[in-house]
């Protein structure tokens, strides 16, 4: 079993849900397997009235959640595009769209979940780790935190709730987030508001100690956390913070009237700085399609519901597990790792509008997810 599922008892008679991610060496990625199991234990403590509160963990001291496990659906993806051409659509990979489905519909039951629900995003925090994190109404991260969506780096783009919560980033911020894959610090993170929570490093193994010995009212964990957050205030303080350091430079970067000039608009800044020298090599590296595609999911998403986010967001999902780019990208990246993705496009000015339209149409009449209120 590679997700951990207890129920731990607190001093005031009480029960708290703990689920922790176990696929250490795998940076605790999901598979099918792992979201089943968190869907199938959520489901029935929401019922539970003996349980106040969910933490969610990753084992080790790596990552909390690293994101999907794609490369395990890189076998489905390339057997529903047998015998297509280079440009052509495949059938819809049915692995694909039941790991997407299910993946969805967890992070969709945390932000709904209506008991507190901690998520501890120690280490790397990236891609369907995010989806999780950012569910949660309660989001730890600590001096060791690093969180991205690198989507673009593998032809995807930012999933499980990107539509949402990136649409929600002072101007300019969202959309140069999902370009560049840049990465995010404890200090930017809360700046931003995708965490809310500082729990220094050497003090998170007091969390469970405290979370059961607590004996007053019904939710243990706000008074929990503001001591352990009160405990770490030292830590917090000597970090940097790069991307509010450089706000005012991406707001202006970002200010463009079509996707092409914001692009070159990053990639020509001359700066001496080695987080946003990572953030322009992510960037150019990228795939131009998904380029495309994140610019045009992150404007239609702006004013859905939540509901209608993950609606839309399984649809495209889907549709990009019909065509070449995505599997490339996880060949490339994850599988052979010599890093040379052969792009469909080597330029945004190529991007076919035909294709980019159809990937934006649903592939069903009716969404798996239209039960979704």
């Amino acid at each position: 079993m590679s997700v951990r599922v207890n129920r731990l008892p607190t001093a005031g008679g009480r029960h708290i849900g703990r689920l922790v991610l176990e696929r250490e060496t795998q940076l605790n990625a999901l598979d099918l397997d792992m979201i089943e199991t968190m869907l199938t234990a959520l489901q029935d403590w929401q019922r539970d009235d003996s349980l106040v509160a969910v933490v969610l963990e990753g084992s080790g001291d790596r990552a909390f959640c690293a994101g999907g496990d794609v490369v395990g659906l890189s076998k489905a993806i390339a057997a529903a595009r047998s015998g297509c051409g280079e440009r052509e659509l495949g059938l819809v990979p049915g692995a694909a769209a039941r790991f997407f489905e299910r993946e969805y519909r967890l992070d969709y039951l945390l932000h709904t979940f209506g008991k507190p629900v901690v998520c501890v995003g120690a280490g790397i925090v990236m891609g369907g780790g995010m989806g999780l994190f950012t569910a949660a109404g309660q989001r730890i991260v600590t001096e060791r935190s690093r969180l991205a969506m690198p989507e673009v780096t593998i032809a995807l783009y930012p999933d499980v709730g990107g539509s949402w919560f990136l649409n929600r980033l002072p101007p300019g911020l969202g959309e140069f987030i999902a370009l560049t894959g840049c990465s995010l610090n404890a200090a930017d993170s809360l700046w931003l508001g995708l965490a809310n929570r500082f729990v220094a490093q050497e003090r998170l193994s007091e969390l469970w100690p405290r979370l059961q010995d607590e004996n007053g009212g019904p939710n243990p964990v706000p008074a929990v956390l503001r001591e352990l957050e009160a405990e770490s205030a030292t830590a917090l303080a000597g970090l940097d913070s790069p991307l509010r350091r450089h706000q005012d430079l991406i707001r202006k970067l970002m200010d463009r009237d079509n996707l092409a000039d914001k692009v070159n608009a990053i990639l020509e800044v001359d700066m001496h700085d080695a987080w946003f020298t990572r953030a322009q090599q992510t960037l150019a590296a990228g795939s131009p399609l998904a380029m495309a595609v994140i610019h045009r999911q992150l404007a239609a998403s702006r004013h859905l519901s939540l509901a209608q986010v993950f609606q839309s967001e399984l649809a495209l999902s889907v549709q990009l597990c019909r065509f070449r780019e995505f599997a490339e990208g996880v060949r490339a990246r994850l599988i052979d790792k010599d890093n040379r993705p052969d792009w469909t496009f080597s330029s945004l000015e190529e991007v076919d509008t035909p294709l980019l339209n159809t990937l934006f149409t649903s592939p069903w009449g009716l969404s798996p997810l239209a039960d979704l209120k």
